[in-house]
């Protein structure tokens, strides 16, 4: 969609020239800002301009994606045989109403920072305790667990001209096995619920409920839950919500069953695969 507000156009080289003048906007990819009119904006900065290493390795043996990496340079990443989790990345992509052609220019930062309850990118990212590092309008930084920057369907947490410089995911994590699962109401609709798990190498366990709520609800237990366990914190967990694409209590009632299937591919149960 042509953007008829926008009278200028920035490419920039540093921090300082993320500075944003009144009725500016930071441009990632632009998959969802040039999806519909935004009368507001007359100016666009464009972040892909910054030069960004799309990867860096972490000490840990853990990944650092810059947020200007695209979901598809993601998904592209050679197989690394420590990395028992890398198969999320594409299952997690697979949950995103788009088409590869989308995948190619959608960033994994602005997947993030968009922050609708179904953002593929946020559930992959949760799951693996995912780190963004942020650049703070005021100069500062700050490194934010991705879980906490989601504050509601299509807003996040960040303040006025806050950039998200990274996503850090640590090396325990990817070392970890994961299970996803997800649903939606229409066979090429957006996920209704999105439910994922990992089980660590020290025997602790991670669910997390995205899409079917607000904000990603983070689950944390010593060990495998037991069933019950699972089913009895999916069903009190907050920020169950209905929209068109479904109801609150059908939200609620397919997270329980769907964060079952998790946990029996986690204990071995079955084959795994995501549905």
């Amino acid at each position: 969609m042509d953007l008829n507000t926008v009278t200028t156009y920035r490419r920039p080289a540093t921090r300082g020239d993320l500075a944003l003048a009144a009725g500016e906007r930071i441009l990632g990819g632009g998959t969802w800002l040039f999806s519909e009119p935004q009368v507001q904006i007359t100016g666009l900065v464009d972040l892909t301009t910054m030069g960004w290493l799309p990867f860096e390795p972490l000490p840990d043996g853990g990944l650092r994606i810059a947020a200007t990496a695209t979901i598809a340079e993601l998904l592209a990443l050679p197989a690394n045989p420590e990395w028992v989790a890398q198969p999320l990345f594409r299952q997690a992509a697979e949950c995103l109403l788009a088409s590869f052609k989308v995948w190619t220019a959608a960033t994994v930062g602005g997947n993030i920072a968009q922050s609708f309850a179904a953002g593929a990118m946020i559930s992959m990212a949760v799951t693996l305790d995912g780190v963004a590092e942020v650049w703070r309008a005021d100069g500062t930084d700050a490194h934010i667990p991705v879980a906490e920057i989601p504050a509601g369907n299509g807003v996040n947490a960040l303040g006025h001209g806050d950039v998200i410089r990274a996503i850090e995911l640590p090396g325990a994590a990817l070392r970890s096995r994961t299970a996803l699962r997800k649903i939606a109401l229409a066979e090429l609709g957006r996920s209704g619920a999105v439910l994922t798990g990992r089980l660590n190498a020290d025997g602790t366990a991670v669910f997390v409920i995205t899409a079917a709520t607000l904000t990603p609800v983070v689950l944390r237990y010593p060990s495998l839950p037991s069933t019950e366990t699972l089913l009895a914190d999916a069903a009190a967990a907050p920020g169950y919500y209905t929209d068109p694409l479904g109801p609150a209590d059908w939200r609620r009632h397919v997270a329980g069953v769907l964060l079952v299937e998790v946990l029996d591919e986690l204990r071995g149960d079955t084959d795994g695969g995501a549905s």
